[in-house]
């Protein structure tokens, strides 16, 4: 691992800490979780991350569920309608 831990870093270009910190007070502010606890309360910028990954596998989801709901309404409307047009054009 720390073979491919040297080759990430000399491939990718490095972040400051202070663009780091930047970046996490960010997240913190736009993840609904995060965003409803108290601002003073202490959270760690691993907690945010894992956080962040947590939510854009919700939002990964949502959109899943969405587009099947939305092909299985495309299914249950006239082919050449203006609703199938509407729904083919937020499936794209």
């Amino acid at each position: 691992m720390s073979n491919r831990r040297s080759r990430q870093s000399s491939s990718a270009p490095r972040i400051s800490d202070d663009q780091m910190i930047d970046l996490v007070t960010k997240l913190r502010q736009i993840l609904p979780e995060i965003g409803q606890r108290r601002r003073s309360a202490k959270i760690s910028a691993s907690k945010v991350l894992q956080e962040t990954c947590n939510y854009i596998r919700n939002l990964n989801r949502e959109v899943d569920n969405l587009s099947e709901r939305l092909s299985q309404l495309l299914e249950s409307v006239d082919e050449d309608s203006p609703e199938a047009a509407v729904i083919r054009s937020l499936l794209m």
